[in-house]
């Protein structure tokens, strides 16, 4: 067991008089939501970003993240419990640093952390002694210790005696108000016992339970375990579905009788593609990582291979159905449903049926789209319209995909005006009718 320093008893100290100073460098859909929880509780928390129409919002109280309510946003600003910025210099005034900045992938599967290298260079010229610095941001197994500790430890600058330094993966699910951040485990690994216990600590006050592991590198390959077991889990439905379609099964009652089975198996769902900022990458990076150690992960590579051909499976199913109806694709309206990666949430990240738009387009294909929640896309070419979904509307079109299930979509007016319906969703459920295709 360690013995408490000095300076973690200040520390504990500090927080329970809530005098300690917070920065969240990137404000977007991870970094936004754990500041204003932080600021919500009586924290003063600084929120760095370089986004200056982010920036322009926030200070107007103007909230772009859907887990994050305009009016909670308002009275931290008002209490200045929470002030934007886009100048680094203030983090000189921090005593913890959360960095929360995006970490794409490059071309062949390349992890980019470029984002987190301007982040921590930027956070080295600027920090105070005896700060402690979290990374949230996914990324491969090693990077904390292999890359940001040398970026700290410049100038003479040592961990333990200078700063702390940990990461703690990010486990945020944008639009799950049933696990908001303070009810989902936050996992800390840190560069010693010391650096882990002080982000627990700190992270006990916004989170109802933490869950300490025994370093930085156990930290990060948690959160690619997490999104790696979804990927391959996902890829293996997508493929029993492109495979029960061939047998003339319906996959759906398949799932759906299986998960009656109360253990050993854990539903998961066909879909025209996965998008968001974690599945179609994290386990990437641990692919990337691992083929560096001599070892060829080869469940992640099929499962993304699956997955990313799924978009392409859509259309073909498309061209088929219209096919058997007698109609060329070429020729053919198409009205895609719902743009959004995810259902009830506005965000394009990685949108499948962004995919499907643009494999449509490339055939020549007349595509529109409906979303409710994304009146105009303009984006990879993109530039379109979303369509009002009234009845004269829909029946204009020759077939209609269901690619992402909004709440707010009529889909009894959708179904009884379509000529053709691809349910991507299974939105449809149970009912029979020769203008539903399922997936």
């Amino acid at each position: 067991m360690m013995i408490e320093t000095d300076f973690m008893r200040e520390f504990k100290y500090r927080l329970k008089r809530k005098n300690i100073h917070i920065a969240v460098v990137g404000l977007g859909y991870v970094g936004l939501p754990l500041a204003i929880e932080f600021a919500k509780k009586g924290f003063t928390v600084l929120g760095v970003d370089l986004d200056k129409d982010r920036l322009k919002k926030l200070k107007k109280g103007i909230s772009y993240i859907s887990d994050v309510p305009a009016k909670d946003l308002n009275r931290v600003i008002k209490k200045e419990n929470f002030k934007p910025s886009g100048d680094f210099s203030q983090l000189s005034g921090a005593d913890a640093i959360l960095i929360c900045v995006p970490t794409p992938l490059k071309r062949k599967n390349h992890p980019d952390i470029s984002f987190i290298k301007q982040a921590v260079k930027s956070i080295a010229r600027n920090m105070k002694t005896k700060t402690l610095v979290i990374l949230e941001s996914t990324t491969y197994p090693g990077t904390t210790e292999e890359v940001i500790l040398p970026f700290l430890e410049v100038g003479g600058r040592r961990h333990s005696r200078d700063f702390y330094l940990c990461f703690s993966p990010e486990r945020i699910d944008p639009g799950n108000a049933d696990y908001p951040v303070s009810k989902i485990p936050k996992v800390i690994g840190g560069i010693n016992s010391e650096a882990a216990l002080l982000a627990a600590e700190l992270y006990k006050n916004i989170i109802q339970k933490v869950v300490l592991v025994s370093s930085s590198r156990v930290a990060e390959t948690v959160k690619l375990l997490e999104n790696t077991f979804r990927i391959v889990n996902i890829g293996l439905i997508d493929e029993m579905a492109m495979m029960a379609h061939k047998m003339h099964i319906d996959i759906w009652e398949v799932i759906e009788a299986a998960k009656t089975k109360p253990f050993g198996f854990m539903p998961f769902y066909p879909g025209p593609g996965v998008g968001g900022h974690c599945i179609p990458k994290d386990p990437l990076y641990l692919y990337w990582k691992a083929k560096h150690h001599g070892f060829s992960s080869r469940f992640i590579k099929l499962a993304s291979d699956v997955i990313s051909f799924m978009p392409e499976y859509v259309v073909q199913r498309v061209e088929h159905a219209l096919k058997v109806k007698g109609k060329d694709i070429a020729k053919s309206r198409v009205l895609i449903i719902g743009v959004t990666y995810k259902k009830d949430i506005v965000d394009l990240r990685k949108s499948p049926a962004l995919e499907i738009i643009e494999i449509l387009q490339e055939k020549n294909v007349s595509v529109a789209y409906s979303d409710p929640l994304i009146p105009v896309l303009r984006i990879n070419g993109i530039n379109l319209r979303s369509e009002d979904l009234k009845a004269k509307n829909i029946s204009s079109f020759d077939c209609v995909v269901i690619a992402t299930d909004h709440s707010a979509i009529d889909y009894q007016c959708l179904f009884n005006n379509s000529r053709l319906i691809l349910d991507a969703r299974n939105v449809y459920k149970g009912r029979v009718s020769d203008k539903i295709i399922r997936l």
